[in-house]
């Protein structure tokens, strides 16, 4: 059986939508980190390349490929 943790909210026709507010301390900063793959010449990133990227903060971002080749985007937050 299902049940919702929330009742089901009907809003009123005339009542505006107020999407919820959140605040920033202070902008964040990203740095970027791209992966090129030749496939040609090597293969995909494999689990444990991708777990060693995961240990130092880079969280995948994108992957694009042109032709034969696979680049990898990763970010991380920058740490000030």
């Amino acid at each position: 059986m299902h049940h919702s943790i929330l009742p089901p909210y009907e809003p009123n026709q005339g009542e505006p939508v107020r999407p919820p507010m959140v605040y920033v301390e202070k902008p964040l900063q990203w740095e970027y980190k791209q992966v090129i793959r030749d496939l040609d010449q090597e293969s995909f990133l494999n689990e444990a390349e991708l777990n060693e990227l995961g240990k130092d903060s880079w969280e995948m971002s994108g992957i694009a490929q042109q032709q034969t080749k696979v680049i990898y985007y990763f970010k991380r937050l920058v740490e000030n």
